[in-house]
């Protein structure tokens, strides 16, 4: 049980990333995209770039996304498999100690 403990609450900032329905859209459009600018980001979106700017350091910071430089730009990109793989590993743990 404290290893289900332990790892639900390091899930806890993933929650915080995901729960936003701003970000929510930002994933959802980098899922339909290889990668995108802020401006391109921006472009299709309801925010500002200084939110969305704001909103992609977010995601960076718990591993959601990539940066990529080319030039003077900046590509974002999903970045899925860590927080997948600590998502899964907190449901195998729930089903084993809790169900």
């Amino acid at each position: 049980m404290d290893e289900a403990i332990q790892t639900f609450r390091s899930c806890i900032p993933l929650f915080h990333a995901l729960g936003d329905p701003a970000r929510q859209d930002i994933i959802l459009l980098l899922a339909e995209t290889e990668k995108l600018t802020v401006n391109e980001i921006a472009d299709q979106s309801r925010l500002s770039r200084p939110a969305i700017s704001h909103h992609l350091k977010i995601m960076k910071d718990q591993g959601l996304v990539s940066i990529e430089q080319q030039g003077t730009k900046r590509y974002y990109s999903l970045e899925l498999e860590e927080s997948v793989g600590l998502l899964k590993k907190l449901t195998s743990l729930v089903e084993e100690t809790c169900l």
